[in-house]
């Protein structure tokens, strides 16, 4: 009996070792879904029999058993943001973009590369000779408070006197009316469109480009309105998401949720 219990455990162990069990995937790891990334040996899971060394194989369960050793999986690596650039056109409402770049790619079934560019409405108020040029829109072109950083190391590095890179104001508005193109927007840079309904009391903050140097106002804020007067809105980067809204007053400083904060452009 004990010669057949040594016998039984000599044979699993030349077993073993035949099937590559010290290394069957090293050296050969394969990325995607591979067929002919096959081996013959012991899985990961328990049981002896086909077994793949592909980055497919983890989602699959049939992984050789030393794949995770020999082909560790390893995530995409990406940089920085870079800073947004200026609008495509002057003194249109458009597009900006920033970008980053991949490090390292992934490998073995690690976690794949992120988004590597966002896009967001945009409205530059000066051309390329420096003359100012956008402060006769109507409607009031709008986008999100988060512009509103970049916004400003802009206007820190443009033409806007330095003794009035201050300067700024924020108007409360309550939405009468929205198209229906806004809750339908998915663009990951026009997502804040979905958070305009109708009756809601928004912030809209004015500062620097898009303040005029001359009047210290911006294009569409609706100064010296009535708060009966209806007043046209359109988001920046959707040109069918727009609608009207009511002033209700002007404040030195914007106290709205973040989803109802925007500025305009």
């Amino acid at each position: 009996m004990g010669g057949t219990a040594l016998s039984g455990a000599l044979w699993l162990g030349l077993l073993w070792a035949g099937s590559g069990a010290g290394g069957s995937c090293q050296g050969r790891c394969c990325q995607g879904r591979d067929a002919a990334c096959v081996g013959e040996g012991w899985r990961e899971g328990g049981g002896y029999g086909t077994c793949y060394c592909d980055a497919g194989c983890r989602r699959a369960g049939d992984c050789c058993h030393d794949h995770g050793q020999a082909c560790p999986a390893i995530p995409c690596v990406v940089g920085e943001w870079s800073h947004w650039s200026g609008c495509a056109e002057q003194c249109h409402p458009g597009l900006r973009v920033r970008r980053r770049y991949v490090q390292q790619e992934p490998k073995n079934g690690g976690e794949p590369c992120p988004a590597l560019e966002e896009k967001a409405g945009c409205l530059e108020y000066l051309t390329h000779q420096g003359e100012d040029c956008g402060h006769e829109h109507v409607p009031a072109f709008i986008t999100t408070s988060e512009y509103g950083k970049e916004r400003k190391r802009q206007a820190a590095s443009s033409l806007w006197p330095s003794d009035k890179e201050a300067a700024g104001y924020c108007v409360e508005f309550r939405t009468e009316s929205l198209s229906q193109h806004c809750a339908l927007e998915t663009r990951p840079y026009a997502r804040w469109m979905q958070y305009l309904r109708e009756g809601h009391t928004v912030c809209v903050a004015c500062q620097p480009p898009a303040m005029s140097t001359a009047t210290l106002r911006c294009s569409g804020d609706g100064h010296n309105a009535h708060r009966d007067k209806i007043l046209h809105w359109e988001a920046t980067g959707n040109s069918q998401c727009q609608g009207t809204w009511r002033k209700i007053r002007q404040l030195e400083h914007c106290s709205c949720p973040l989803v109802h904060s925007f500025i305009f452009t």
